[in-house]
């Protein structure tokens, strides 16, 4: 008698776990990156004509040197130069501050010709963010700052990272679309979203063109 009880107590428990199994069915491996597919592509920001006084404004060239800007790694690089080269001559022009940086072994003369920085241009070295470790916040500082003008590869690193630090601190920041670059389109695109969206970033951000940049002298 006890062994019967035993089977159906048995066969019961084996009956209620599968029908758990038919009801819940099997475990998902599903994450948030599978809802990924999902996402619908912003839409692109409505490029703005830009006016800036010379006196409180700064270009910053970052990383515009061989051994990240070229043809094999970065092509894009390669190809922003031009437009960067005839705002670089505008800057020239209204006689303001141009500021490079370099990444870690690498040199001045290691900058594209286009860009080459003249006697007395600051120039730091470090890594994505610019602030880090240098004397630009000083050098900006000394100088007044209150408006940057940031150009340079790699879009999700040295311009992303120095131009949140810099609206961080209070600094206005412009970025021309055509003067930003990385490997590919995405990063471009995900660096001007984030910087037109991230708190307290978005409200110092202006996004334009290199051409629609206008710096005006007294």
């Amino acid at each position: 008698m006890k062994k019967n009880s035993f089977v159906k107590r048995s066969f019961l428990l084996l009956s209620a776990f599968c029908l758990c199994l038919v009801f819940v069915g099997p475990v998902s491996a599903a994450t948030i990156i599978d809802e990924w597919g999902t996402v619908v592509i912003p839409a692109a920001p409505q490029l703005k004509e830009v006016k800036l006084p010379a006196e409180g404004t700064a270009l910053l060239l970052l990383d515009f040197n061989k051994q990240v800007c070229n043809d094999k790694s970065r092509p894009r690089c390669v190809a922003s130069v031009p437009a960067v080269s005839r705002l670089l001559g505008e800057a020239r022009k209204a006689n303001i501050t141009v500021v490079y940086s370099l990444t870690a072994g690498s040199s001045a003369a290691d900058i594209a010709p286009a860009l080459a920085p003249r006697p007395g241009d600051p120039i730091v070295t470090s890594g994505p963010d610019k602030f880090l470790g240098t004397d630009l916040e000083k050098i900006l500082k000394e100088r007044n700052i209150k408006t940057v003008i940031v150009n340079g590869t790699a879009a999700h690193g040295a311009v992303i990272c120095t131009a949140g630090g810099a609206a961080l601190r209070g600094i206005k920041v412009v970025i021309p679309v055509d003067g930003i670059s990385a490997e590919s389109l995405y990063p471009e695109q995900y660096t001007v979203w984030h910087l037109l969206n991230a708190p307290r970033v978005a409200t110092m951000t202006t996004v334009t063109r290199t051409d629609m940049i206008r710096i005006e002298t007294k």
